[in-house]
């Protein structure tokens, strides 16, 4: 079993961005489908019932919580792929997969986009991610899940009202998930590694524990204790893109949760390191197609079910 160090997943898991749309309810009968198509990351939450995936949901690793001991097995090659009630599920959507309903059921269904410096973290993770026994893993967000998505209660129509409110939910929830897939024994070696160079590793903790200071080629390869030739074309080989697109990368998503948090422009501008409004508003457009105030009211518009 892999051992993953709980601080250095917690400073991936927090660095990541993530476009999340607002949790729906599907509710099936015995026989229906809910297909996922490719291309589209996708959470579910099984909060009544049972189903199984087609094709069966038998590549991965699974963990399988005894809800009664919550004792834990990773089954690294699962023989079977039905999920009830409590279990979560994660599709990258890099495969078509459909979830078929035993009898009746319920799923809470979150639609997501893993963007920008979250790329890093889908590179690692598997096709498809089951958690079962979720709930008894991670009680305080499967209660979360459990909760989401309209209902027929007449106070839903209020607590669905702020978007914001909901992906906040939703973002819990799918880290929630990651995390105990990761924490319990799932992991590749190395994870949550970025480049399996413990070198370049130093170096991109280094940009997301400081952002906003001024960092150079030189500097950065300082940090990694390499020339600034070597570091380059090692950094542009490992992550895919040069020091300085990184930095930047950081810097939009740590803008983007500074923005959501109601921090204003100035504050944020200068806390990155930018030298004006202006500069880090035109770096902001470049990343995004949208200035950091059209893409904070974007974050606050309804998202279609």
């Amino acid at each position: 079993m892999v051992t993953v160090d709980p601080e250095a997943l917690s400073q991936v898991l927090g660095a990541v961005d993530l476009r999340v749309g607002i949790a729906r309810r599907s509710r099936l009968t015995a026989g229906d489908l809910l297909p996922l198509g490719p291309a589209s990351a996708t959470l579910v939450y099984v909060a009544a019932g049972s189903v199984h995936g087609i094709p069966p949901l038998d590549s991965g690793c699974r963990l399988d919580v005894d809800r009664t001991s919550h004792r834990v097995a990773v089954d690294e090659h699962p023989a079977r792929s039905l999920l009830h009630a409590g279990d979560a599920f994660l599709t990258l959507g890099r495969r078509a997969v459909a979830l078929e309903a035993d009898a009746d059921a319920t799923l809470v269904i979150v639609d997501l986009e893993l963007a920008d410096a979250a790329s890093r973290l889908s590179a690692v993770l598997p096709d498809l991610i089951t958690v079962t026994g979720f709930d008894a893993l991670e009680p305080a967000a499967a209660a979360l899940a459990q909760n989401m998505g309209p209902s027929d209660e007449p106070a839903c129509p209020a607590r669905q009202g702020d978007p914001l409110i909901c992906r906040m939910m939703a973002t819990t929830v799918l880290l929630s998930v990651i995390r105990a897939w990761a924490a319990n024994g799932c992991a590749p070696e190395g994870w949550p590694s970025l480049s399996k160079d413990p070198f370049l590793d130093r170096v991109v903790e280094a940009i997301h524990e400081e952002p906003g200071r001024e960092w150079t080629v030189e500097r950065l390869a300082g940090v990694g204790a390499m020339s600034r030739s070597a570091f380059a074309e090692r950094f542009r080989t490992a992550l895919g893109r040069s020091p300085a697109e990184y930095v930047t990368e950081v810097r939009i998503d740590a803008a983007k949760r500074m923005l959501e948090a109601g921090r204003t422009v100035t504050e944020i501008s200068r806390e990155l390191g930018y030298t004006s409004d202006e500069g880090f508003s035109r770096a902001f457009r470049r990343r995004t197609g949208m200035t950091p105030s059209a893409w904070r009211l974007a974050q606050r518009m309804p998202v279609p079910a």
